[in-house]
């Protein structure tokens, strides 16, 4: 296993150094912008909260080159790489991959563009950086399969991080390897019932994510690190089981960023199937009381099944809560999960009957789909179901364009300048002569 993984590394290290962003092909082109204006704009969301408030403050950054997207400072790269990366994941709003099963870009996005501020690096590095740090992370999602009740927030992505910061540093194919082999080191053991319980060490996996990979990064430049097949030990043997010829199936003509989905629900990506199903049913279900909302859904989504949350973090991993409030409120945004609507008593009363059940239909249909069936029964004994097989914003299902995500955003972040300037960023950051003004002005509110 280790001399696969070992071998796989350095296929994908070479990969990654030698990665041009003029040979990239034109629909991936088209996506990183996309990509990269979803993550700041959920980045910028997030900076807004007054509990990310209370974290800048109380970690005091040191002042440096990197923006706090959104955050009023600029701080150092290191700061910027925890907070920003915590920032991101905190609305459960940023992109993600079906078939990574996690968030490839939240993982590494944070450390490449706070290096990049820091070394004022060109535009079309900076971009080919952005996409080793999705592909290296989607590949080891793909190539992991974690242990039952593992969170794969902070695990398998520090080795986009490394692998994105290290391409920035212009390492040759065996450092980046090396780099790579070393965020396979440095991964967290998180556990699936702190995101439920609503414990906000989840978020800060992911700080720790971008934060590991530039620490492998910055070793492998110093000749510090070496390819010795971790992952096979840390990713397939501590935490799960771990399938190395993934990292390099297709390498090159299968590209991974362009297999995402963008959210437009505050909530955990498998909550979001069942949200859309309701919304479709609510017109019909006007003024009828209803008895039970069941849920059938695949293995993934049963564990969301708590009728209780004591916070916004374990309502947004809660069917039942997203469900009710889809059902009762139309949108399940932000400010369904803060008090008082955190605590409504009309959506808990709701939620004590919706009933999350796994399908086994449905759950054949995974990696491809992320299906739900939604059934609601009335009081008068109506039956009205609904079934989607993505959610809304998958690319196989209803994806949501530039100008969808300049309406979401503008409805979480209000009419200022910011928006424009996010989307801006994004679009004109890949042919940048260099990126530190440019994402320095993201700083601002």
């Amino acid at each position: 296993m280790t001399g696969e993984a070992l071998r796989a590394t350095g296929e994908l290290g070479s990969w990654a150094a030698a990665l041009r962003w003029e040979e990239v092909p034109d629909p991936v082109r088209a996506r990183l912008p996309l990509v990269l204006f979803d993550v700041l704009g959920a980045c910028a969301a997030g900076a807004r909260l007054p509990e990310q408030r209370a974290l800048v403050e109380a970690w005091d950054p040191a002042p440096g080159p990197a923006p706090l997207v959104g955050g009023g400072r600029s701080v150092s790269v290191e700061d910027a790489a925890w907070l920003n990366g915590i920032a991101t994941v905190c609305l459960e709003l940023d992109e993600g991959n079906k078939y990574a099963r996690g968030h490839p870009a939240a993982h590494g996005f944070s450390a490449v563009l706070a290096l990049a501020a820091r070394l004022d690096a060109d535009g079309p590095t900076t971009a080919a950086a952005l996409l080793v740090a999705y592909e290296v992370a989607a590949r080891f999602g793909r190539a992991t399969t974690l242990n039952a009740g593992a969170h794969p927030h902070g695990s398998w992505g520090v080795t986009g991080a490394a692998a994105g910061c290290a391409r920035l540093l212009g390492l040759d194919g065996d450092a980046v390897a090396a780099a790579i082999d070393t965020g396979a080191g440095l991964p967290v053991a998180a556990h699936f019932a702190s995101a439920l319980d609503g414990n906000p060490v989840r978020d800060a996996w992911m700080g720790a994510a971008n934060s590991s990979g530039l620490a492998a990064a910055r070793m492998a430049a110093a000749g510090l690190a070496r390819n010795t097949g971790t992952a096979g030990h840390t990713l397939g043997g501590l935490l799960g089981s771990f399938e190395p010829g993934e990292l390099v199936a297709e390498l090159g003509t299968r590209w991974d960023i362009t297999l995402g989905y963008f959210k437009r629900h505050a909530s955990c990506s498998f909550t979001h199937p069942a949200a859309d199903a309701v919304l479709e049913l609510r017109p019909a279900l006007a003024g009828r009381a209803v008895e039970e909302i069941l849920v059938e859904t695949h293995s993934l989504g049963a564990g969301l099944d708590r009728v209780t949350w004591d916070n916004r973090l374990s309502a947004m991993f809660s069917t039942p809560f997203v469900v009710a409030t889809a059902f009762l409120r139309g949108r399940v945004g932000p400010e369904a999960s803060i008090p008082p609507a955190l605590h409504d008593p009309e959506v808990v009363e709701l939620a004590s009957r919706v009933r999350v059940a796994v399908a086994p239909d449905l759950d054949a249909r995974l990696p491809g789909e992320r299906p739900a069936r939604v059934t609601v029964r009335t009081r008068d004994g109506a039956r009205h179901v609904h079934e989607v097989p993505n959610p809304v914003g998958d690319v196989d299902h209803h994806p949501l364009t530039e100008a969808d995500l300049s309406g979401l955003l503008s409805g979480l972040l209000g009419d200022g300048t910011l928006p424009g300037r996010l989307r801006d960023c994004a679009g004109r950051l890949p042919e940048a002569p260099g990126v530190r003004d440019l994402l320095g002005s993201l700083a601002d509110p």
